[in-house]
């Protein structure tokens, strides 16, 4: 009977121990498992870090950006305002001095009816005067008139670039 109790005890021991060896394993494969998969949890740590360093550093470069365009745009619509307010000004002119050529020519005309040729040439020299006077002002308003154009597409650039912009915006918010 003892020796029924001692083989008992002995598949019992030998039972246990092999139930020991098998969690023994099953242990050390879920430390295993344990293991890779913090070091994927640090890997993806990382590469979450780098990434929203990265869009950081983007919408910065593009916070940059849309400042850059919005100052380009403020020059640009000075410079426009300027040249429109020069062209305005050149104008004034141009009319001041047309008024003044129909004046003389009025004058000349009327000196021509009455046969006055003596005051002609004061009349005519007057006249070539204004005239020159006229063809700069022209000349000048001309310039400006291109310098407006020229700001004006500057601005139409300007705008289109604004416009790729929000589309880029547009899809860098709708990428995950």
């Amino acid at each position: 009977m003892e020796e029924l109790h001692f083989q008992t005890l002995q598949i019992n021991y030998e039972a246990l121990q092999q139930e020991n060896n098998l969690l023994k394993r099953r242990v050390q494969e879920l430390q295993e498992i344990n293991e890779s998969q913090a070091d994927k949890v640090k890997d993806l740590h990382t590469k979450l870090e780098e990434k929203i360093l990265e869009e950081q550093k983007e919408a910065q470069d593009l916070e940059s950006m849309v400042q850059q365009v919005e100052a380009n745009l403020q020059m640009m619509t000075k410079r426009a305002s300027k040249a429109e307010n020069h062209v305005t000004k050149l104008k004034q002119e141009e009319v001041a001095l047309l008024q003044i050529q129909l004046n003389t020519y009025k004058a000349e005309n009327e000196a021509l009816r009455r046969g006055e040729t003596a005051g002609m040439n004061a009349v005519k020299q007057n006249a070539n005067l204004a005239l020159e006077n006229l063809h700069k002002a022209v000349s000048g308003a001309q310039v400006s008139i291109k310098q407006l154009v020229s700001g004006a597409e500057s601005l139409n650039i300007v705008a289109q670039l604004l416009n790729s912009i929000d589309k880029i915006a547009e899809v860098h918010e709708d990428v995950p």
